[in-house]
């Protein structure tokens, strides 16, 4: 089939899930839809074969399934997997959201900045407009104030004709675009600066909130809580952990509590863990800034009260930098305030991905699920394997990476997100930790770490067998694919945010390396006198040339112009974009000349006749 008819075939699928999902009630996105239904399509007990076309009855069983499993409101897979879905297309890296929050910032004062730049104002109520806009523009680009706020307008005039007066619009019309652009920039981050100061000063700042008093109540208050969700959604999945433990050494009863789908619930509140521990991650990163631009911005208001201090002028070349330093820092409050604030949105809108967990597991099931079962941490299991490392003598053509013995160890980029590969493959989808500090296995260029050395030993005497059972488990439960980050196997499901860090490369152990050591051929510095002479004629020779100069004279030649000569200085004008036009052919249609001669012939008289006609077409007729 080819490619624009197998994608039309998959819209219409999507579409007509997603309106019978609306006609039950379901509101579903086209994204959500379309991982269920490469999730259907990949589970082998559904029966679809990816490699011939599908008929028919095969949409329609696809479509079935697929709005089946959208209507599961008490399945924790499906929530799993919504949760993923959001989290991608909601959740970016720091330095990814802070490029799109500055692009989209430019992008909306671009309209206002182009007023300003191309306008050509002459008269003086046009001249007074205009700098009326530049005031509104600097609001805008700062952020720090409304610019219909009538106190904060003036407050900002204020410091704007302190640098740049009214007087100098005319200079600045006679600017290029792109130095009208980069001037505005410049008085914006000025401006700030002196609002700033005044309002460390407690001579202005309207409308300024306190963003370092902000972000010192809102990150310790963000953290508290994630740390709280994270304890609750640990304590939860150690819980699952420990009755799935005690499902493996009893398969009896796991038939019993397969209705209850413990294994879907485990999945669902490791892969909230990990989400939680993500945006943690940012948050305490952020910690780390703010801290560090409030000891900056700090310095540099104690350095510019010394600058200004009981001087009626400064030179603009001393405070100017300080200012402009001071909106940069001021502009990194912002950033990290509207960071602050989607990470917790994000935080707040992962709590409804977790509600099947009270329908399912009520108090009193969970407890009598959990008679005479003893419920460990990930660090409790970690601590009880500390002693029982692996032999690498045991193993000649495998390789295995210890902390003592590899640069770069807590950064490796391990297998199934760090959980034990062999207990997930051998029992029915248990996740357990892996324990880095017993060994790391290093497999064609991929590492792997195990629960025990037991199981270390287990999947090192046949990898390939236990790396394909995990792939097959991850087709039944789709969830899987990107809770153990298995987008290389399964690529079409490679989520969004995963896509552009495609070419990322990740820095690699160095455990081994060549290396070679040289001695200097000249340990010490050599004392040879290059100057010096054995040969006493020689030594004749040079006294004479000495004695010789002794007697020379030496001439210097002066005039009236050069007698006064002294060092001079120039000034010319920086190089400056221009423009020119070339010659360009060009053609216009002229008429052609029609001219007829009569009479030629001659006739009854002797004397011809010859008659002109003139009938060519006049210009205008063309």
């Amino acid at each position: 089939m080819p490619l624009t008819q197998a994608e039309s075939v998959i819209k219409n699928i999507i579409r007509e899930i997603g309106q019978e999902c609306a006609a039950s009630g379901e509101v579903v996105s086209e994204t959500l839809i379309a991982f269920m239904v490469k999730a259907v399509v990949l589970d082998p007990s559904n029966g679809f074969n990816i490699d011939r076309t599908l008929m028919k009855s095969d949409v329609q069983k696809l479509v079935k399934l697929c709005v089946t499993r959208l209507l599961d409101s008490k399945n924790p897979s499906l929530d799993t997997i919504k949760m993923q879905v959001y989290f991608d297309m909601n959740y970016t890296s720091r330095e990814d959201f802070l490029e799109e929050h500055h692009r989209v910032l430019e992008s909306r004062l671009s309209s206002v900045s182009r007023e300003i730049t191309d306008n050509r104002a002459r008269a003086r109520e046009e001249l007074e407009s205009l700098y009326r806009k530049i005031v509104s523009y600097v609001l805008l680009r700062s952020g720090l104030g409304s610019p219909t706020d009538i106190k904060i307008v003036r407050e900002a005039t204020a410091a704007l004709q302190s640098v740049f007066p009214q007087a100098e619009l005319g200079t600045f019309l006679t600017l290029s675009k792109k130095d009208k652009e980069r001037q505005l920039k410049e008085l914006t981050m000025i401006v700030t600066g002196i609002r700033l100061f005044n309002r460390n000063c407690g001579k202005g700042g309207e409308g300024i909130d306190d963003l370092p008093a902000i972000l010192h109540e809102a990150i310790p208050a963000t953290t508290q809580y994630i740390d709280s969700q994270l304890q609750i959604a640990q304590d939860l999945l150690y819980r699952y952990t420990a009755i799935l433990e005690k499902v493996t050494k009893n398969p009896l009863l796991g038939k019993e509590l397969q209705q209850y789908m413990i294994k879907e619930a485990l999945y669902n509140m490791r892969q909230y863990e990990i989400f939680l521990q993500i945006i943690l991650s940012d948050i305490l990163t952020c910690a780390q800034e703010v801290e560090m631009m409030m000891k900056q911005l700090a310095a540099q208001l104690e350095q510019l009260k010394l600058t200004v201090k009981s001087k009626t002028a400064v030179p603009t070349s001393q405070v100017f930098p300080i200012f402009m330093a001071l909106a940069n820092l001021w502009t990194s409050f912002q950033d990290e305030t509207v960071l602050i604030s989607i990470l917790s949105n994000l935080t707040t809108h992962l709590e409804p991905f977790l509600g099947a967990h009270d329908i399912l597991f009520p108090e009193k099931v969970m407890q009598d699920l959990l008679d005479d079962v003893t419920v460990k941490t990930d660090a409790s299991r970690i601590q009880e394997q500390m002693d029982y490392k692996v032999r690498a003598s045991d193993f000649k053509k495998l390789e295995w990476l210890f902390p003592e013995t590899t640069a770069n160890f807590d950064k490796l980029l391990i297998q199934y997100r760090g959980f034990c590969g062999y207990t997930f493959a051998t029992t029915d989808g248990l996740l357990l930790p892996g324990n880095p500090t017993i060994g790391i296995l290093k497999y064609k260029e991929k590492y792997y770490t195990f629960s025990t050395r037991d199981a270390a030993y287990s999947f090192a005497e046949n990898p390939e067998n236990y790396i394909d059972l995990i792939k097959e488990k991850a087709k039944k439960n789709a969830e899987l694919i990107q809770l153990l980050e298995l987008h290389q196997q399964f690529e079409t499901l490679i989520p969004c945010s995963q896509m552009r860090d495609v070419d990322k490369h990740y820095v690699k152990p160095i455990t081994k390396c060549e290396s070679g050591t040289q001695t200097d051929t000249h340990i010490l510095q050599p004392t040879i006198v290059q100057s010096y002479e054995w040969n006493e004629w020689e030594l004749r020779r040079k006294a004479i040339k000495l004695a010789n100069l002794r007697q020379k004279i030496t001439h210097s030649v002066q005039t009236d112009l050069s007698h006064m000569r002294r060092e001079n200085c120039s000034q010319v004008y920086p190089a400056k974009d221009a423009n020119t036009q070339t010659m360009r052919q060009d053609g216009t249609q002229v008429p052609r000349p029609q001219i007829y001669l009569a009479g030629l012939r001659g006739g009854p008289s002797k004397v011809t006749h010859e008659v002109k006609v003139d009938l060519t077409r006049a210009v205008d007729e063309t």
